[in-house]
């Protein structure tokens, strides 16, 4: 019998999982290289969907310090990473990253240590420098160029209108439509002051719907600073289909 992919993949989120990785792997606190592994392992803890680095021990140039009260028996949470294990303080040069790193107790990763991403000021693969958390090497991010028709509202207004849309498919998620500048009616919205991060496509710019309140906060969103990967999406404009209307050739999308 045949199985949907996934079907499968969402059984997979409740066990704790791992992949090796090629790339040269480096954090930095401090302006000091703290970690510096080619030797790295990506984990996904059990239901959660992004995963963290892990190195050996003697890819961290740090003293561990036991966190007190987290044993490997304790089942204390590695902040917020569930499972069995250690918890670790890292101090290298007078500085100190507590709960930095976490030594599993899993038979096939006691080796490695988890290193939480927040608790370091830059990661790199390789030379590129990683933003938000580690790339998923399972997870796709394809833009195709489109000419359907393409009408965006919100309460009766049309914010943007093209033929010449990219869709963006990115893996587990929605169908989301990015429309041109020329495209987009800007009279009706103002910028925001949020930005987000995202390591497959860049940092985001929000926009938000002029005299809208609440309703019409954040509802596009664009990539003014695209990384390589994703440049086709470079200062196109993406709305939200939960929070406007988007009329696919007359018909809301599917």
């Amino acid at each position: 019998m045949s199985i949907r992919m996934e079907d499968e993949i969402r059984k997979l989120r409740e066990q704790l999982r791992y992949e090796p990785t090629a790339k040269r792997i480096r954090a930095e606190a401090a302006g000091r290289t703290l970690v510096d592994s080619q030797r790295a392992v990506l984990v996904w803890e059990a239901h959660h969907v992004i995963p963290v680095y892990a190195v050996p021990e003697t890819d961290i140039a740090a003293e561990l310090i036991p966190v007190e009260g987290a044993g490997k028996d304790s089942g204390s949470a590695f902040r917020r990473h569930p499972g069995q294990g250690q918890e670790l303080t890292l101090r290298a040069h007078g500085l100190e990253l507590p709960v930095a790193a976490f030594r599993p107790s899993d038979p096939d990763l006691s080796k490695y240590l988890l290193l939480d991403f927040a608790s370091f000021e830059r990661w790199r693969e390789d030379e590129q420098v990683v933003e938000g958390h580690p790339r998923d090497p399972f997870h796709r991010v394809d833009a195709r160029a489109s000419s359907q028709g393409i009408r965006v509202e919100f309460d009766g207004q049309v914010l943007a209108e093209s033929t010449s849309p990219v869709l963006v498919y990115e893996t587990m998620l929605p169908v989301r439509t990015y429309i041109p500048r020329t495209d987009v009616d800007f009279t009706l919205l103002e910028r925001s002051e949020r930005q987000s991060i995202c390591p497959y496509k860049g940092r985001a710019s929000y926009w938000s719907v002029r005299g809208a309140g609440a309703r019409g906060r954040n509802v596009a969103w664009s990539y003014e600073n695209a990384l390589p990967d994703a440049s086709q999406l470079k200062d196109l404009i993406a709305f939200y289909d939960e929070r406007t209307e988007i009329n696919v050739e007359g018909s809301p999308p599917q």
